[in-house]
């Protein structure tokens, strides 16, 4: 299986499934003498967690555990090794559908590909292993703290529920979303949010929704033409994240229905310096960065996991009515948002790498 390493200068490697002993990663790449310890990685995990009455029951530790490339609190430049032990384990309900494919997950498409696969809770399909990639996103966010780029993330939107953040600041974003149980920085929309994931579960369905992530600070430049410009490489992490459907970055979608002179952001000076009265672009041009807030927008589905008795096939090609039980989430969005944020953040430090804007060592 290739597709399990992401990145050029910064390299995040993969491993593990979902009912295995473990996942977890790789970082190879990261500068020397970066201050680091379990305790950082361990923040960005907690927040990756189930919990609360409107996420799976199935209750992970997620305990961090660095083996390798830090040493006395700082990091060696070598490759950074990190495990989590998977603990809250229960294939049970799976041994009683392991032979038919589920809808919306990649129990086929799997098995189409490789003619076996692990039947036990989506193995390397899962969202938990999405673990690896919040664990190396929070190596490159304390790389990021170095200069000033701040990645923030929230649940913008949850089925016809949608919140706007215009009169807030970044750092006022992720503290109002922290406390929201479904990530939302708005009160009123969090519980309308909260009403609609109910709403769902009572149903025995599942409901998606929106992550609205922001990169403030970015230095203009980021972005290699023509096959890595930055809004491409942002494409590419944020598609491979389990659930994301879609992704937009600035106006995003709404530029099909404008004209020239409403989409163009008009270019001033600011203190001195180069910027845009809006933001449109969502802070690329030509696939480089301008130097403005980069913005972008993830769709994630509803969870493909629901007690609805649904039509599906067997691996013998017999029809069959399936109704999946275990632990799942109704609504995989407010989680999401710290796994998108960790994607961006991966790919804002291997362009500065590749723009020569990181040392070897710190």
């Amino acid at each position: 299986m290739v597709g399990n390493t992401f990145g050029y200068a910064f390299k995040l490697t993969s491993y593990g499934e979902s009912h295995g002993k473990a996942v977890g990663c790789i970082v190879d790449g990261c500068p020397a003498n970066l201050e680091l310890c379990e305790e950082d990685i361990q923040k960005e995990l907690d927040r990756r967690k189930p919990g609360g009455r409107l996420a799976s029951k199935r209750k992970e530790e997620d305990k961090a555990v660095i083996l390798s490339g830090v040493f006395e609190g700082k990091t060696l430049g070598t490759p950074i090794s990190i495990i989590v032990e998977n603990k809250d384990v229960d294939s049970k309900p799976y041994e009683a559908i392991k032979h038919v494919f589920r809808p919306g997950h990649a129990d086929y498409t799997y098995y189409a590909k490789y003619g076996i696969r692990d039947w036990r809770g989506g193995a390397r399909a899962s969202a938990r292993e999405t673990v690896a990639r919040v664990a190396a996103g929070a190596i490159a966010k304390k790389i990021l703290e170095k200069f000033r780029v701040k990645v923030v993330g929230y649940t913008k939107e949850i089925g016809e529920v949608s919140c706007d953040v215009s009169g807030l600041n970044i750092d006022e974003i992720h503290e109002k979303s922290e406390k929201s149980i479904v990530r939302c920085p708005d009160e009123e929309k969090s519980t309308l949010m909260e009403e609609k994931i109910l709403e769902a579960m009572k149903g025995g369905d599942s409901i998606g929704g929106i992550v609205e992530v922001i990169v403030k600070n970015a230095p203009a430049g980021l972005g290699e033409p023509v096959f890595l410009k930055l809004d491409a490489y942002l494409a590419f992490a944020i598609m491979g994240i389990p659930a994301v459907k879609g992704i937009e970055i600035g106006a995003g979608f709404k530029v099909a229905r404008m004209r020239g002179s409403e989409n163009n952001d008009p270019i001033i000076v600011k203190d001195s310096k180069i910027t845009f009265e809006t933001n449109n672009a969502g802070g690329i041009l030509g696939g480089i960065s301008n130097g403005d807030d980069i913005v972008l927008r993830a769709a994630i589905k509803p969870t493909p996991s629901i007690s609805k008795p649904q039509k599906t096939v067997n691996v013998d090609l017999k029809e069959e009515i399936i109704e999946i039980k275990g632990k799942h989430d109704p609504c995989i969005v407010p989680r999401a948002v710290p796994v998108v944020e960790a994607m961006v953040a991966l790919v804002i430090v291997d362009l500065m790498m590749l723009q020569g804007l990181i040392p070897k060592s710190f």
